[in-house]
């Protein structure tokens, strides 16, 4: 407390005194709960003026001598109460504990001088005499009648007192056999307030570290517990021995004989014991693992871990609200703001020192010490501790004091080092803003003038051994550059610069170049007017309804609206209110969505907001201008990575703000909130004049927003709808802009490297490494935690790094086909004038009868049902098309970011090489390069295989059908469409088209092997879910089916199912199996490969019956009345004969399932951590409903991501195989990925199809060939079945082992244990099969 006090010295003098007078200055050691809550009392009415604490204390009021009797009683009653339950934790510890002595307080007899441990000066004292503990019954049953607590707290302690003679015969016992060993007793450094303090003396000084990281979490009786029978498990057969002889001695006296019932349950015991055996020999391995284990992959919890965990939604919500305040300069509201909070208890446990430092920081910047010692004392009282960032703020503060005392300073520092914190750490884990670094460091200069930072200059590589070649031996890594120049990038990076902070972009439709009707030009001319006065209107609604807000007589601790309602200008708000009017579906739209998009937009524009006020556009520019060395073709070559790099040059760059800002994500019921608000505003303010559009109707006032509710299954949903005048109008007027938001666009220069969790891809946009489910925030904790993801980051930074062009031939046509009428048959959605009419009736003519209606109902809905869906797919594609058309001439970068499982994905949404055939017809690499001898050969193949023939074709054979075709190819690409149009028949056929063209171009080229090609050839896995299942399983059958063995033609493991299927079908119908006999002639390929395809991602038998009966219902040939039954019965014979072709894989499926589901019946979540080191959560609970009340409508936020709820071990064990799965070929392609930038190839994936230029397409085959051996070289399953052993078995056997779930907890280790048997598959064969990827 000395620095606290020195720096709250100068302005709180009368209070520090106050604080003294009414809180002796002891430890908590010396306190019972009585004293504390009167301590606790005091302590929040610290920052109070003395007289209003004085006015609070004193009570004019006498009360009556029958008032005055009740509290008597009711006052000896409570010491009773704590007397006695000071008695019962005394009884609770019987070895080895000391206590602190207890002192109780002369209770006041009359006013509130019994709550803060003083009386006033006039009001009488009277003695009372506290009964002892033997009297006190008689005494009040005398008075009054004993109240049922007094009751239940008495039946307790008889029950404490058995239990403690029991315990006390059962430690004689065992001390007898084996004495305990001594040790020292040692106290907590911090105790949090309301709990008394206990010495417990442990019987070890060494544990396991599971046991370390539960040491803080643990309550104290389970301490207690824990130490009273840590020397009774000596080992765990022992204990569990001993517990069942007990019991079984107890059965056999009341049911049987003993001599008989021993005789029986001597084979039991036998098997018990050998059981019990096992299960000890596996806790001793962990326990001699455990140590390795935690330290690599699963550090260590640091405190506030918990603490999110537990509250993370109310915290994020708490700091986000006085972020806001602190950004728009309301300091005062956020001051009492945090003040309200920590003057309730209730309210005080969900604030974390983050919290606090928010408050310091501002405060520092002020440069007023006096507030900051104020907010350390604060820090105390909520039994906190400062941080790093609590230090630096009161550095800073000291640093901006020029008259500042060195002493101070120093005594800081040594502070700091008190509490186990460098000076180094400071620089090196602190986020600075503006010139916070400075003046920390101009403060340790005062007293240390020869200090300088540490620079992390010391990299540490990942540590798996997949990649540890990768970073150390770099003598042949040849990284590519991009086809600019320096000067070129720093120009690029201006203009995304520029576009980032304006937030939207805008630019024209495609549809612009329809010719304009007389119609059309004066429907634009009305919305424009229209537009511009609703701008005034919500302009004017807003500014009286933050009035409102800002005066309304709220209590401070209540979250208020009117914080974030000033973050930005109220322009930009009605801005952000009229776009979104203008992109409403007619059909309307779920407010929670529009609410959340709403929302999501202004926290967008004050995040970007808040950078450029923390000055770090600036060093951002300098940094990247720098950066551009390394990536430009006319500078110098480096044998460093982007990510490698960057990090150097912040390095280098250290003055001033930092990048990687620590600014707070808005929790997701705060954006949802704040959208709503604005959605209000907008039904509320938004009108138009009712004959607009035909002057013959009354002139009326309308809103142009209505809130209507629908039904969505069972659920009624609140709706956004526009009126049918607004949709009219703005279908007519067939608007030429369209507005974006600016991450919707690529980026027109290279992404920044991610460089850790918390910063990459866009210059400013706010962009998740790991994109999650709103609010889900334990992505985000394991990320943190995690030590070292360079791999997967390098591997992002690659795939970003690959830039993009235009196939501007291919686009027109594409264009011209949208603007006409669309077509169905190429995916080019029809307009709405297309839609089918509505048929109108009147349910109340007489004319139709209950048949008919009910006909017609179901045609206005199908007919409904059917115009939304096209409107959505019509939009959708003028969003591509019009971003393509606006980006034609430009080059373009996609960042990337990855789910859950480690998938990655571009971050625009709308327009990237994972989106349809269309969008990636119209995509191509901006750098060509060469065809080279065999690069011809390699399209040919390509467009082959974008038709969906020969399948079972060698690539040999699909060369030659493709030279057979060439007559029709060249036609395609001269006349698309005029010509045979062959190209349409395709599976892909706009990609078909595409490289029809390339290949045009190409055999028309003087030279086809030096034609630049820019033409991405795709590589796809065969079936590549089973290929990693085949290869975990080591299954010489199953790796065959899937290619991973040499073969001369591929082999096609769809069509092997059909073809086991077809052979029970035959079986069954020579059975005289109706259903069978009727399947004759109808099990193909495509009825069984959807469900082979998913089977190994988790789909259910139900699930595949779907997809079956829906292949069934697609031949028209098939009886229909016999879907059902046909499709219930191949779904048992596709699941029958994948068991057989697939034995390895079944077996692994149902151990992922089977440990998913004992591991969520624990109450835990499913973790695993990738060969790359990426940690994975699997976010399904049970779901939770919360209500968010806003002046619409209460909103029913289903949260199924809640780390509180206990997990859905359905969705637990259903998920756990396939994502597994998923995350491993993830960690494929990231290898493939990081091994083709190092040899110089140009390399994206979408997911297990590999993408790269014709003349590199055999080296990319060799990596990626290389690179899957080398990965399930790994013992992947014993590493994963070690894993799950330390994160859910290591250290519960000794503690747990009379719980009740102990034989559930035996289970699990058991079966994490026995990991699958695996067969003879030689790994090496995969890579010399061609058809592995092809």
């Amino acid at each position: 407390m000395s620095l606290l006090r020195v720096c709250a010295f100068t302005k709180c003098l009368n209070r520090r005194i106050l604080f003294e007078k009414c809180v002796a200055r002891v430890s908590y050691v010396d306190r019972c709960q009585l004293c504390l809550a009167t301590r606790n009392g005091a302590v929040r009415r610290i920052s109070e003026t003395p007289l209003r604490l004085q006015r609070r204390n004193f009570s004019p009021l006498f009360p009556k001598a029958e008032d005055g009797k009740k509290r008597v009683l009711e006052q000896s009653q409570l010491l009773d109460v704590l007397e006695s339950r000071i008695q019962q934790l005394q009884s609770d510890v019987v070895l080895d504990v000391q206590h602190a002595k207890v002192q109780f307080l002369k209770a006041p007899s009359t006013g509130k001088g019994a709550s803060s441990g003083r009386s006033p000066k006039n009001a009488p004292r009277e003695k009372m005499d506290i009964p002892k503990s033997g009297q006190t019954g008689a005494k009040v049953a005398s008075k009054a009648q004993t109240s049922r607590w007094m009751e239940k707290l008495s039946q307790e302690k008889n029950n404490k007192i058995k239990k403690q003679q029991h315990l006390k015969l059962k430690i004689q016992k065992n001390v007898e056999e084996k004495p305990a060993p001594k040790s020292k007793a040692s106290k907590g450094n911090l105790m949090l307030p309301g709990t008394s303090h206990k010495t417990i003396s442990t019987t070890a000084k060494t544990t396991a570290p599971s046991a370390k990281r539960r040491k803080n979490t643990m309550k104290l009786s389970d301490e207690i517990r824990a130490t009273v029978s840590s020397p009774l498990t000596s080992t765990a057969a022992t204990a569990a021995a001993g517990t069942a002889s007990k019991r079984k001695g107890k059965d056999s006296t009341k049911k049987v004989p003993s001599g008989e019932g021993r005789r029986q349950s001597a084979p039991d015991a036998q098997a018990r014991a050998k059981e019990l055996a096992e299960v000890e020999e596996l806790d001793i391995k962990l326990s001699q693992q455990v140590s390795q284990w935690a330290s690599s992959a699963n550090p260590e919890r640091r405190p506030e871990d918990g603490e999110r965990d537990a509250c993370g939604d109310v915290q994020l919500g708490l700091r986000s609200y006085l972020e806001a305040c602190v950004f728009t300069g309301d300091i005062e509201r956020g001051h009492r703001f945090l003040l309200s909070q920590h003057r309730v208890m209730s309210r005080r446990k969900y604030l974390n020192i983050g919290i606090y430092n928010v408050m310091m920081r501002i405060w520092a910047k002020k440069g007023t010490l006096n507030q900051i010692g104020r907010m350390f004392i604060l820090v105390e009282e909520a039994g906190l501790k400062p941080n790093l960032g609590s230090y630096c703020a009161a550095l800073e503060c000291m640093g901006r004091n020029p008259n500042c005392s060195p002493r101070l300073i120093s005594r800081c520092l040594s502070q700091m080092q008190e509490d186990g914190l460098s000076v180094d750490d400071l620089f090196s884990q602190c986020r600075f803003w503006q010139d916070e670094r400075d003046m920390v460091l101009g403060a340790i200069h005062a007293v240390q003038p020869d200090y300088q930072p540490k620079s992390n200059s010391t990299t540490t590589h990942c540590s798996s051994p997949l990649v540890q070649d990768f970073y150390i031996q770099r003598t042949d890594h040849h990284y590519p550059k991009l086809d600019f120049c320096q000067e070129e990038l720093q120009e690029r990076f201006k203009r995304q610069l520029r576009m980032e902070q304006a937030c939207t972009i805008t630019m024209d439709s495609v549809e612009a170049a329809k010719p304009v009707t007389e119609n059309m030009a004066k429907m634009r001319e009305l919305l424009a007017e229209q537009r511009s006065q609703w701008q005034k209107t919500l302009l004017q609604a807003l500014r009286e309804s933050k009035m409102i807000l800002a005066n309304t007589n709220t209590k401070y601790y209540r979250l208020n609206l009117y914080p974030y309602l000033c973050l930005l200008e109220d322009s930009e708000y009605v801005d952000i209110m009229i776009q979104s009017v203008s992109s409403l579906p007619p059909s309307g739209e779920s407010l929670k969505i529009l609410a959340r998009d709403l929302g999501s937009r202004v926290y967008t524009k004050y995040f970007v907001r808040q950078k450029g006020h923390n000055q770090m556009v600036e060093k951002l520019s300098n940094i990247y201008s720098t950066y551009t060395d390394l990536l430009a073709k006319d500078t110098k070559v480096y044998d460093v990575l982007p990510r490698e790099q960057w990090c150097k040059l912040e390095t280098e760059q250290s003055s001033g703000p930092t990048l990687q800002g620590d600014e707070t994500h808005w929790p997701y019921i705060v954006t949802v909130e704040v959208g709503t608000y604005m959605v209000d505003l907008m039904v509320k303010t938004l009108k138009i004049n009712s004959d607009i559009l035909n002057p013959a109707y009354d002139r009326k006032l309308i809103p142009i927003l209505y809130h209507m509710y629908t039904f969505r299954s069972t659920r009624q949903v609140g709706f956004i709808k526009p009126h049918p005048i607004l949709t009219q109008m703005q279908q007519e007027a067939t608007e030429t802009k369209l507005t974006f938001d600016s991450y919707v666009i690529p980026m027109l220069c290279p992404p920044v490297p991610w460089i850790s969790t918390k910063f990459g891809a866009y210059l400013l946009t706010p962009t998740k490494l790991m994109r999650t489910v709103d609010g889900a925030t334990q992505h985000e904790l394991l990320l943190d935690k995690c030590q070292n993801l360079d791999a997967v980051l390098d591997s992002l930074n690659q795939l970003g790094t690959c830039a993009w062009r235009i196939n501007n031939p291919l686009l027109d046509i594409i264009i011209s086909i949208f603007n006409d009428r669309g077509s169905e048959k190429l995916d080019i959605p029809p307009p709405l004038s297309e839609a089918p009419k509505v048929p109108h009736f009147n349910p109340q003519d007489p004319s139709y009868n209950a048949t008919e209606k009910a006909h017609m109902k179901r045609e206005v809905i199908n007919a409904k049902k059917k115009c939304s869906e096209m409107h959505s797919l019509r939009m959708d594609a003028l969003y591509k098309l019009s971003i393509a058309n606006h980006i034609r001439d430009e080059v373009f970068w996609f960042p990337h970011n990855m789910d859950f499982r480690g998938r990655t994905y571009p971050c625009p949404p709308y327009f990237n090489h994972l989106g349809s055939d269309v969008t990636r017809a119209i995509l191509l690499f901006a750098e060509g390069k060469p065809l080279g001898p065999k690069g011809l050969d390699w399209l040919k193949i390509h467009l082959v295989n974008l038709t969906g023939l020969k399948k079972r074709s060698s690539l040999q054979g699909r060369l030659e059908y493709a030279n057979s075709i060439m007559e029709d190819i060249l036609d395609s690409a001269d006349n698309p469409l005029n010509g045979k149009k062959w190209w349409m028949n395709a599976d892909e056929p706009w990609q078909a088209l595409a490289c029809c063209m390339e290949i045009a171009n190409a055999v028309r080229s003087p030279d086809p092997t030096d034609f630049i090609s820019h033409f991405p050839v795709h590589q796809d896995g065969s079936c590549n879910g089973l290929q990693h299942y085949a290869a975990l399983g080591r299954d010489v059958i199953g790796a065959t089916s899937v290619n991973l063995v040499p073969c001369d033609v591929p082999q096609d493991v769809y069509s092997g199912v059909a073809q086991q299927v077809e052979e029970f079908r035959v079986r069954d119908a020579e059975s005289g199996l109706k259903i069978a006999q009727v399947l004759e002639g109808f099990i193909s390929r495509k009825v069984v490969k959807q469900t082979v395809m998913t089977v190994v991602y988790g789909v259910t038998r139900y699930g595949g019956r779907l997809q079956i009966e829906k292949r069934l219902k697609e031949i028209d040939e098939f009886p229909k009345e016999y879907v059902w039954d046909a499709s219930h019965y191949l779904v048992r014979q596709v699941f029958s004969s994948l068991k057989e072709m697939f034995t390895g894989t079944r077996k692994i499926q149902d151990w992922l399932t089977d440990s998913a589901r004992l591991i969520s019946k624990s109450g835990r979540t499913v973790e695993w951590v990738t060969p790359l080191g990426l940690p994975i959560i699997q976010p399904y609970h049970r779901t939770r409903n919360q209500v968010l009340k806003s002046t619409m409508q209460n909103i029913n936020l289903h949260i199924s991501h809640d780390a509180k709820e206990r997990p859905d071990t359905v969705k637990q064990k259903n998920a756990f195989p396939p994502n597994f799965i998923h995350s491993l070929d993830s960690t494929h392609m990231m290898l493939t990925a990081l091994h083709c930038y190092s040899a110089g190839l140009t390399f994206v994936s979408v997911h297990d199809c590999f993408w790269t230029h014709a003349l590199t397409v055999d080296t990319m085959n060799k990596v990626c060939r290389e690179q899957f051996v080398a990965l399930h070289s790994q013992p992947i399953l014993q590493e994963l079945s070690n894993f799950l052993l330390e994160k859910y078995c290591s250290g519960l056997l000794r503690s747990e082992v009379k719980n009740k779930k102990y034989l559930e907890y035996r289970r699990l280790m058991m079966l994490l244990a026995k990991v699958p048997q695996t067969g003879d598959f030689d790994l090496q064969q995969v890579k010399d099969s061609t058809y592995f990827f092809s």
